[in-house]
C-alpha cells in the first residue's frame, strides 16, 4: 500500500478544499517571508550607509527629513547653510571628519552632488574606469549610473534642476565625466560626484576662492581656513566625532546657538524603525491568524472527508491494512497541504520583494535583489509542517474509533 499515492489522490478528490487550506498557508507563509526578507535587506542598507557617520547638520526642519536627504538620497533637503558656519563646526575640536554635501540638481533622476574626495573615500568606494574628480564640472559617476544612462568616461552631460526631472536643464554648463566607480552596493552606485565649486558654479553663486579654482583643497581638512565669500553655502555635511563627549555636547550646541539643526543619525534611524515595525508587527501577526486559519481549515476539511470516507477507511482495514497506517496517511495529507502551502508562499514572497524592488528602484534607485533563503524560512517551514501536522492528528484520531463490523454493515 502506497500511502503517500492514496494521500495524493485523497487530496486530489477535494479539489475545492485542498485548494483553499493550501492558499491559505501560502499566504500567510508568503507575508512572513516577505516581511523577513524586507527586515533584512532594508537594515542591511541602512546600517550600511550610516556606518561612521554619528551627525549630519543641515538647515533647521525635520530631522528625519535631514538624515534621509543627506546620507540615503531618498527625500528632499531642509534646506542650505552657511558654509561659513559650517566651517565653524569642522574646526571644533571634537570633530573627526566633516565631509560637506551640496545638492539640488539631477541628471535622469539619479542626484548629482557636490563633495570633496573624502565622500567616496568613507564608503570605500573605488574607481573602476578613469580617475576621481578634480576640478569644476569634472564628474565621477556610480556603477549604477553608468549602466542605466550609458554614460561613459569622457561623455559630457547637463544636470536638470531638482531631483526627479529633466525640465529646466542647465543647458549651459555641462559636466564631463573623468571616472565611474565600481559597483559598492552603498549610495555612491546611485549617485553622481562633483565637486563642491561645480554647484556653485551652476547655480550662478559668486566666484569660489581663488578666482574659480578648485574648492575642494579648502575643505580637505577638519582645520580648513574660512573662504572669502560668506555668501557661499552648503546643503548638509556629515560628522563623525573624535570621541563620545561630541554626541553629549555638539548637537545641543548647534541646534541652540546656531542657525542650523544637529540630527543624530543613530536616534532618528531608530526612531524610523520604531514606527516601521508596528506596521511590521501587525502584518507579522495578520500572517500569523491567517496561517492558523489555514490550519483550521485543513483540519475541517479531514474531519469531514473521514466522516465521508468511514466506509472506505473500514474496507481497507478489513483488507489487512492497520490503523496506524491510515492514521499515517491521514498526516500525510496535512503535510503534503503544509509543504505545499510553504513553497507557494516562498515563492510568492520571491515574486513580492522583486515587485517591491522595482518599485523601490524606479522611485529611490535602491534594488533588494538577494533572494537567497534566509535561516528563519528555515523555521518556518518546520512551523508550517506542524500546523498542518496538528491540524491532521486530531480528525485523525477517529480511525482509531472506527467500528469495523457496524461501518459494514450500515453500508
Amino acid at each position: 500500500m502506497n500511502l503517500f499515492k492514496i494521500s495524493w489522490a485523497n487530496l486530489k478528490d477535494k479539489k475545492l478544499n485542498s485548494f483553499l487550506s493550501a492558499l491559505l498557508m501560502t499566504l500567510g507563509i508568503g507575508i512572513i517571508s516577505l516581511l523577513l526578507l524586507l527586515n533584512k535587506q532594508l537594515d542591511e542598507q541602512f546600517r550600511r550607509n550610516i556606518k561612521g557617520i554619528d551627525m549630519v547638520v543641515g538647515a533647521k526642519g525635520s530631522p528625519l527629513q535631514l538624515i534621509l536627504s543627506s546620507i540615503y538620497q531618498i527625500d528632499s533637503p531642509t534646506g542650505n547653510i552657511s558654509l561659513d558656519e559650517a566651517q565653524k563646526i569642522m574646526r571644533n575640536p571634537l570633530v573627526k571628519t566633516a565631509i560637506p554635501l551640496s545638492m539640488g540638481d539631477n541628471y535622469l533622476s539619479f542626484r548629482i552632488v557636490g563633495t570633496n574626495p573624502k565622500y567616496p573615500k568613507h564608503f570605500e568606494a573605488n574607481v573602476s574606469e578613469g580617475r576621481l574628480f578634480e576640478k569644476a564640472m569634472e564628474a565621477t559617476i556610480g556603477a549604477k549610473v553608468a549602466r542605466i544612462t550609458g554614460l561613459k568616461v569622457g561623455d559630457v552631460f547637463a544636470g536638470g534642476h531638482g531631483f526627479d526631472n529633466m525640465d529646466d536643464v542647465h543647458g549651459d554648463k555641462k559636466y564631463k565625466v573623468v571616472g565611474i566607480f565600481e559597483t559598492n552596493n552603498s549610495v555612491i552606485d546611485q549617485l553622481i560626484l562633483t565637486d563642491l565649486s561645480s554647484v556653485w558654479a551652476i547655480h550662478e553663486h559668486a566666484e569660489t576662492p581663488g578666482q574659480g579654482a578648485n574648492v575642494t583643497d579648502l575643505l580637505m581638512d577638519d582645520d580648513s581656513t574660512q573662504t572669502d565669500d560668506p555668501s557661499q553655502e552648503i546643503t548638509s555635511m556629515l560628522i563623525k566625532f573624535r570621541n563620545p563627549m561630541g554626541m553629549v555636547a555638539l548637537p545641543r550646541f548647534i541646534n541652540e546657538n546656531t542657525k542650523m539643526q544637529a540630527a543624530s543619525v543613530a536616534f532618528e534611524i531608530n526612531r524610523l524603525f520604531s514606527m516601521l515595525g508596528v506596521g511590521i508587527d501587525t502584518l507579522r501577526a495578520i500572517a500569523l491568524i491567517i496561517i492558523l486559519i489555514a490550519g483550521v481549515s485543513v483540519f475541517i476539511s479531514l474531519y469531514n472527508s473521514l466522516k465521508e470516507r468511514k466506509y472506505e477507511m473500514a474496507l481497507m482495514l478489513s483488507m489487512g491494512a492497520t490503523r496506524t497506517k491510515l492514521f499515517v496517511m491521514l498526516l500525510l495529507e496535512g503535510i503534503m497541504l503544509g509543504v505545499a502551502g510553504y513553497v507557494a508562499g516562498v515563492l510568492l514572497s520571491r515574486v513580492g520583494l522583486w515587485l517591491f524592488s522595482r518599485a523601490a528602484e524606479s522611485d529611490y534607485h535602491y534594488s533588494f535583489s538577494d533572494f537567497s533563503l534566509l535561516s528563519e524560512e528555515i523555521w518556518l517551514f518546520g512551523g508550517a509542517i506542524l500546523i498542518g501536522i496538528l491540524a491532521a492528528a486530531i480528525p485523525s484520531i477517529g480511525i482509531y474509533r472506527i467500528n469495523l463490523s457496524r461501518t459494514l454493515a450500515e453500508e
